[in-house]
């Protein structure tokens, strides 16, 4: 009977031993995908921030150029923007540049995200 105690430790142990393994082998082959999952998020809000941008800016651009330039001064001054959409975007400015016929509607944003710098530029004949 002592024997069949031995063996049957030796059984636990090794079953122990198995799930042991199995779970590292989890782990191991898990890790990666979470990492990657995680860069595959930020990448993509990365993509939805810049289209976001690229359609605020699009927008108020062919406002401009359709006849809102007529009241809008010489210079570079802060513009603002009435897209709602706009909270989606990380802090940062709207610029309008105004030069003669030429104008450039830029955003950028404070901190750097990935995101980078959208400029519209259009030239009014």
């Amino acid at each position: 009977m002592v024997i069949q105690k031995c063996q049957s430790a030796r059984r636990r142990g090794a079953l122990i031993f198995e799930v042991v393994m199995a779970m590292t082998i989890l782990v191991v082959a898990m890790l990666p995908l979470a990492f990657a999952m995680n860069s595959d998020a930020k990448l993509l809000r990365i993509s939805y921030q810049r289209a976001v941008a690229m359609e605020i800016i699009d927008g108020e651009i062919e406002i401009l150029s359709a006849g809102g330039w007529r009241d809008v001064p010489e210079g570079t001054h802060p513009f603002i923007v009435h897209a709602g959409a706009a909270a989606n975007l990380p802090p940062g400015p709207f610029l309008l540049t105004h030069t003669a016929q030429h104008f450039r509607l830029e955003w950028s944003p404070e901190k750097k995200s990935g995101v980078g710098k959208i400029a519209r530029e259009v030239t009014i004949k």
